[in-house]
């Protein structure tokens, strides 16, 4: 199992590093197309079962429609009112309802919901729009090093957890996870943004610029709060329909949206902290 999980890791990232390498931004938007195409349909056997057909059909409908938003992008189309309507929804259930969900979550294995089968396609193309903004306007630094403090807050809080975990997180939800963990986490991203702030171009450099010093401490901490909700929330979703893994599409590591549950979760409301969102 773990030799699996390494492969696979490392087959993901080298994927992700050669389209980061290239001139031509159309190899990684097409990747991210279908990291959210295929999350759809994830997400949506958990919150739809026995809606297939959906799935599949929301799972597509997403991949191709971002693709062709990828296009109007690139051609100078800009024309951000949709995305940035997505953007706002999404950072609003982030923000209130899925907190307020997680705190009061009980699990009776009744998966089906109309809410957050809507709120998929709507938070998964703010995360596809916010993500390929920040590639093709910023360039790979100003992404990767968002993706890194997403990646390094879910690795901490695993390590951590495995050598200090004590005390629970949210045992009913997912038992695996504790308090110290979700602590080594958010050191570890506290860490990272501090010390990428005086890199320009990074994400916290323009946290920095926009916020400034106390402003980049908050937000920090709140992003690497988003991280671990962002893996709660799949872990409650999955369940709530009784599932191990979103799908066994990746060996050693489930499925896709079991590998980006966390970036759902923070690239919206990390665009929408340093971007035009409020003068357009």
């Amino acid at each position: 199992m773990l030799l699996k999980r390494v492969v696979t890791a490392v087959i993901l990232l080298g994927i992700l590093a050669v389209d980061l390498s290239l001139d031509n931004p159309w190899p990684l938007l097409i990747f991210f197309s279908l990291l959210v195409g295929v999350t759809a349909f994830e997400w949506l056997r958990l919150t739809a079962p026995n809606r297939t057909v959906i799935a599949v059909a929301v799972g597509l409908l997403l991949g191709l429609g971002t693709l062709w938003q990828a296009n109007l992008w690139l051609t100078g189309i800009r024309d951000l009112t949709v995305f940035h309507v997505t953007i706002f929804v999404s950072v609003l259930v982030w923000l209130t309802v899925i907190p307020w969900r997680l705190v009061t979550a009980t699990i009776n294995h009744q998966p089906k919901s109309v809410f957050w089968s809507v709120f998929a396609p709507v938070c998964l193309f703010a995360t596809w729009g916010a993500l390929a903004l920040f590639w093709v306007e910023s360039g790979a630094w100003s992404l990767l090093s968002l993706l890194l403090l997403i990646w390094i807050a879910d690795i901490l809080a695993y390590f951590g957890g495995k050598q200090f975990g004590k005390n629970k997180l949210a045992v009913h939800i997912s038992p695996g996870k504790t308090r110290e963990g979700a602590l080594f986490g958010l050191a570890g991203v506290m860490i990272w943004m501090l010390v990428t702030a005086s890199f320009e171009g990074s994400y916290a450099s323009w946290l920095l610029q926009s916020w400034g010093w106390v402003g980049l401490i908050a937000i920090s901490l709140l992003l690497g709060v988003l991280a671990i909700m962002g893996d709660l929330f799949e872990s409650f979703l999955k369940r709530q329909a009784d599932v191990k893994d979103s799908s066994r599409l990746l060996p050693g590591h489930g499925g896709v949206y079991d590998r980006v549950d966390a970036v759902v979760a923070v690239v919206p409301v990390a665009y929408f902290l340093v971007s035009d969102f409020w003068y357009s």
